[in-house]
């Protein structure tokens, strides 16, 4: 009787079970419509370059559901457009989980391997796209990009081992002739003359540059004119041998005199972050803080070039005022000043425009050689990125780390460039695909060990410009501001005096001429 009633009448519980069920449907349908209004919102930032705000709003809407490959590949394209690579690999991954046949989920993973120069996976998603996307010509047209960085990579690898002369020793600047009816801009010389090859040799020497050759490029690059192709080649031989000579580690004192254009301030160091090719925020900086001089000097904590469409203007004023006179500024190496971030991101493109291949190959020859980190007044720490979560590292390590190269995937001139700080204490896997991120305590082991006081960092937009954490003991510090014509943020510099407490100074964008960052990158570049 029981079993019949109970399948004649449904009973009060199966009715609570019915129930349930269709509030349960209901609960769906209302979270996909959420979900896609989220998703849209997200959307709508992604393309107005919004990328942090894009991320808020596609995690929110994964919220709702958690699978859904179209959000997931959304949030992957996000998040590679602030280099959180690691992140877009997961999302990636996760969105080709759910649907195995959705193409741009492996777009998008592809897009991550080729920037963490995983060239092989890269190209094993490339063809999956082009399995699923047969006519996408700029699926095609990807693949091909990372077919040609696999052979490079592989021609790279044959020949490493064999002994190889630098590009700055065989270079021969002198075959480079100036037509003086097609170049009307600055010369080194003397009044603008130069009288032999030996002179102008002799005055791209460290500290042999006449000032007045350098503020006057400046002004040509200011008007979007460029100097001289056999001056920029004799300028980056003089810096790749320079740079060449110097320890990993740079140990910068705080100036006895007070700037000149401000002889009532203290003496001080001017620390500035990122500034990727945003040329006219360099002069604004310039115009806030003073040229670089001896009694004003400047550290560039890397990331000079890329992104922004002046970065040649940006990393030749730095170099030149470092030929000029080399106490005036100092400059440490990003992860931007790496050969496969220039391929991506338009700084190859930028130079092969404005000059052509043999030039970049020069430049590529002095960011190998660009020092990794710096200690300012003997207590703080300045480097690009962070610090490795090994427990035994000092000082004296990060002086012996041999440069000259491309950065490994992993160890400590890697951590240097690529790492960032968490909130949290220990180490995790970095979003960036690429080390780890470090907490509050290892912070503190490191500085306590090495008789360290604060560590300052970059590599990360701040909407403010700077951002203090792990109690006052890590500053990061970035100079780009309103990053790519898009982000809003502030820029910022900090000022070092003998006390060796940071001050800092926000400042907004200014105007720029009509060209769009990322405009001279090509190929796989457009996959970000």
């Amino acid at each position: 009787m029981a079993t019949e009633e109970a399948s004649s009448v449904p009973s009060e519980a199966s009715n609570e079970g019915a129930e349930s069920k269709s509030e349960g449907e209901m609960d769906e349908k209302a979270a996909e419509e959420e979900s896609l209004r989220l998703k849209t919102l997200g959307n709508n930032e992604l393309v107005a370059g919004h990328f942090l705000q894009a991320i808020k709003f596609y995690s929110e809407a994964l919220d709702y559901t958690p699978t859904n490959a179209i959000v997931l590949s959304n949030r992957a394209q996000a998040y590679l457009k602030v280099e959180n690579y690691g992140l877009a690999q997961s999302d990636a991954t996760a969105a080709i989980e759910s649907d195995p046949t959705y193409a741009k989920g492996f777009y998008r993973r592809a897009s991550a391997h080729y920037a963490l120069n995983k060239f092989k996976l890269a190209r094993k998603d490339f063809k999956q796209v082009c399995k699923l996307k047969p006519k996408d010509r700029d699926a095609r047209a990807k693949l091909a990009e990372c077919e040609k960085a696999v052979r490079e990579a592989a021609f790279a690898d044959a020949i490493v081992s064999e002994q190889t002369v630098p590009l700055s020793s065989s270079f021969n600047p002198e075959d480079i002739a100036i037509d003086s009816s097609q170049y009307f801009g600055p010369h080194p010389g003397l009044e603008g003359v130069l009288t032999n090859m030996e002179e102008e040799e002799a005055l791209f020497a460290p500290g042999k540059l006449p000032r007045k050759f350098c503020m006057d490029a400046l002004e040509q690059f200011k008007s979007q004119k460029l100097i001289h192709k056999r001056y920029v080649a004799r300028l980056l031989i003089s810096c790749a041998k320079y740079f060449e000579e110097l320890s990993s580690l740079m140990q910068i004192p705080i100036p006895e005199e007070a700037p000149e254009h401000d002889p009532s301030a203290k003496p001080r160091l001017t620390v500035c972050g990122d500034t990727h090719g945003q040329f006219y925020d360099v002069m604004n900086i310039f115009e806030i803080n003073g040229h670089p001089s001896a009694s004003n000097p400047y550290l560039f904590n890397g990331d000079f070039v890329d992104r922004g469409s002046f970065s040649v203007e940006v990393i030749l004023a730095f170099l030149l005022f470092k030929i000029h006179d080399p106490t005036c500024i100092y400059l440490s190496r990003g992860n931007h000043e790496t050969k496969n971030m220039n391929r991506i991101y338009g700084f190859e493109g930028e130079v092969r425009a404005k000059y052509d291949d043999k030039i970049f190959d020069l430049f590529l020859e002095v960011f190998g050689h660009l020092p990794l980190a710096a200690t300012v007044g003997g207590k703080v720490f300045v480097t690009h990125g962070g610090l490795s979560t090994r427990e035994d590292v000092m000082l004296e390590d990060i002086k012996k780390i041999k440069r000259g190269m491309e950065p490994p995937e992993s160890g400590l001139m890697s951590d240097l460039l690529w790492s960032d700080p968490q909130p949290f204490p220990g180490k995790s896997p970095s979003k960036r695909g690429v080390g780890f991120s470090f907490g509050p305590d290892i912070t503190e082991a490191f500085l306590k060990r090495n008789n360290l006081s604060l560590l300052v960092r970059s590599h990360e937009v701040k909407e403010e410009g700077y951002l203090v954490e792990h109690g006052g003991k890590t500053i990061t510090v970035f100079s780009a501001p309103n990053y790519c014509d898009t982000m809003g943020n502030k820029g910022a510099f900090i000022h070092f005096d003998e006390s060796l407490e940071p001050k800092f100074t926000k400042y907004d964008a200014v105007p720029h001429p009509p060209v769009r960052p990322m405009a001279y990158a090509a190929g796989l570049g457009g996959l970000m």
